[in-house]
């Protein structure tokens, strides 16, 4: 008798559910068409040359060591620079409270994998990171959401929702969102820390994009102001409330997948045992890779090349949309990052948008994928980093025709 997977499938998958990005970059790919759907790093900013070196030096001097099994933790000169790296930022984190992770996409379904029970709350911005969406409700978890403006989550409605729904975390992406482009602002952080600490709500602060500032001033991060509560750092610095999550994936390359958590201590030792269970560990070689690449200072001096670029190629998408959209659609304007929020007139859905969009050989995100509840219908989400300025302004033409078109559609 063949077998019927159906009914074997345990009652988690029933959630489950591919990536719209995922399943958007197939059809991206086609020849002719100019997308702004992946959020990927430019690729033609990918070190190849410091990569390539790298990995001779590592094979050549550490072969065996790289192609081993190693600790789970993490490799330690790698760790030990990470530490080093944050502390520009002003957290204060030591080898002990470092995780590193396949990406941050693991980092994510780690955190949900040690923090979740079935039917638990989180909080989320709305929108937000269809990856968090994605790796959380593997573990069966339910979302209340808080919205965003220009100035990040709307912390004036957090507490309701605090007290209504008893949430197990608060998830955030403070620095130029994905999807939304906007900067959660320091007033804002300094209120939230407050709740998480009122309520026992931990946050969980996803920082992948926060090196990627085109102008405009720092802002510490959650976890820095967490730290220094009352102006004063507090004793055991990472005793607080919060666990910080970061990559090289958007300033080194996505493919090495290496990702980050800081956590205090105890909370790092749960995610080991976790991570052991799903892959022993990071991959070695790509570790001592990323470690020999970075370590002299190079890493400096390329992120500003990236932001250069990306600052570049931002202003260009706005200028693009000043002219070839509809006066009534609406973005947010980044100071950083990869991406920017479209708000569509009621009437479009966009959906509906990305069919005749694709005719006209142009992709983006509908907003309905950066939901948990399905919400986003008049929204999309754009990528201005991996197109030349020159692709940038063609493909917004292109969208703003079908926008246009749509917009003369009857409702």
């Amino acid at each position: 008798m063949t077998t019927s997977w159906e009914y074997r499938y345990a009652q988690r998958t029933k959630g489950m559910q591919s990536s719209a990005i995922r399943d958007l970059l197939k059809v991206a790919s086609q020849p002719g068409v100019i997308s702004f759907g992946g959020g990927m790093p430019a690729p033609e900013l990918f070190p190849l040359k410091e990569v390539e070196e790298a990995c001779i030096r590592v094979l050549r001097n550490r072969g065996s060591d790289a192609l081993q099994y190693s600790t789970t933790e993490g490799y330690p000169p790698l760790r030990e620079l990470i530490v080093e790296k944050m502390s520009r930022y002003g957290i204060l984190a030591t080898l002990d409270n470092v995780l590193i992770t396949s990406g941050s996409q693991q980092a994510l379904d780690l955190v949900g994998k040690v923090l979740l029970d079935p039917g638990d709350v989180i909080i989320v911005e709305a929108p937000t990171y269809v990856g968090a969406i994605q790796a959380f409700t593997a573990y069966q978890a339910s979302y209340a959401s808080v919205p965003l403006d220009d100035e990040g989550m709307v912390v004036d409605l957090l507490e309701q929702r605090i007290i209504e729904t008893h949430p197990k975390f608060t998830y955030v992406l403070p620095n130029f969102h994905n999807p939304g482009g906007v900067t959660l602002s320091r007033e804002r952080r300094e209120r939230l820390v407050s709740l998480a600490r009122q309520y026992g709500v931990p946050l969980v602060e996803d920082d992948p994009y926060g090196e990627l500032r085109f102008e405009g001033e720092h802002i510490a991060p959650i976890v820095v102001i967490d730290a220094n509560r009352n102006g004063e750092q507090q004793e055991g610095y990472f005793k607080g409330d919060v666990v910080y999550m970061s990559t090289l994936s958007k300033t080194l390359s996505p493919g090495l997948r290496l990702g980050w958590i800081v956590a205090p201590v105890e909370v790092v030792d749960k995610l080991v045992q976790a991570k052991q269970g799903a892959d022993l560990h990071t991959n070695t070689f790509s570790q001592m890779v990323a470690y020999e690449v970075i370590r002299d200072g190079f890493l400096e001096e390329h992120v500003r090349r990236i932001r250069d670029v990306y600052r570049q190629r931002r202003d260009a998408m706005l200028a693009a949309m000043e002219e070839y959209f509809p006066e009534e659609v609406s973005w947010t304007r980044p100071q950083g990052g990869l991406f920017l929020w479209v708000k569509l007139p009621e009437a479009v859905d966009s959906q509906e948008l990305l069919t005749e969009a694709l005719q006209e050989k142009v992709a983006f995100v509908p907003g309905t994928a950066f939901y948990a509840d399905g919400r986003g219908r008049d929204a999309m989400r754009l990528t201005f980093a991996t197109c030349s300025t020159e692709k940038i302004d063609q493909g917004i033409r292109r969208l703003g025709k079908a926008i246009t078109h749509r917009m003369k559609q009857p409702a």
